[in-house]
């Protein structure tokens, strides 16, 4: 008897790759540069997921125009794009997650991804850690609206044929379980990423693991409910 497919959606910088750094450091020199004398990790650290545009507009001045809020989006990218050229840029993998995705593979999952990265972005991480071969789906904020809307799982969901009861999203943020719950899939929270376990739970997450071992016993006892529905 053939196995039930099952879709794990993973979130990216907080869940696959340990990006707090970068993006800290990003996000500061963007402020600095836009006039706005930096900012703290512990702001910026609450907005990671979202579409950029959004996600600088609530960290900036309540006042900010629209149009000022562009420029400080723009000013980030550039920051991140500097960083990626200066020695000792490091936003690695945290130890365990590609094991866990092989595993995954091997088993038959399919694997997919939902990022407020864009697409350029993803493809560059990805390209890095050699990761582009295990995915079958990747959802970013270029086809749509980003999280915690529920388009980027749906959307991944339809590409590979999936229904609600065989997917799950893994993220470190409750936008990532707001947008899984939006969607009706299972929502695994990790806590090594940028929000805390508060807030996880907060966005709704079924369980809220902190090292590869839990999420992965998690992904077993999901496997056996899909199984046990097929």
């Amino acid at each position: 008897m053939n196995t039930p497919l099952k879709l794990a959606i993973w979130d990216v910088d907080g869940t696959i790759v340990d990006s707090r750094q970068v993006i800290q450091k990003a996000m500061d020199r963007a402020f600095r540069r836009a006039g706005l004398g930096g900012i703290d990790y512990d702001r910026t650290r609450t907005i990671v997921g979202l579409e950029l545009t959004e996600a600088v507009t609530r960290l900036a001045p309540p006042d900010y125009t629209a149009e000022k809020a562009v420029q400080l989006a723009t000013f980030y990218k550039e920051a991140f794009v500097e960083q990626r050229a200066e020695a000792g840029f490091s936003e690695p993998l945290y130890d365990g997650v590609r094991e866990t995705i092989e595993r995954l593979v091997d088993a038959g999952w399919l694997m997919g991804v939902a990022t407020g990265k864009a697409r350029r972005g993803l493809d560059i991480v990805f390209e890095h850690h050699d990761l582009h071969r295990y995915f079958d789906t990747l959802q970013t904020v270029d086809g749509g609206a980003g999280k915690p809307h529920p388009r980027m799982v749906l959307d991944a969901m339809r590409e590979t044929g999936m229904d609600a009861f065989q997917t799950v999203m893994i993220g470190d943020t409750r936008f990532d379980m707001e947008m899984g719950r939006n969607a009706g899939v299972h929502t695994l929270g990790v806590g090594w990423g940028f929000h805390t376990e508060d807030e996880i739970a907060e966005g709704g997450a079924h369980s809220i693991h902190h090292e590869f071992a839990a999420l992965n016993a998690a992904l077993d006892r999901f496997a056996a409910t899909v199984d046990g529905k097929s």
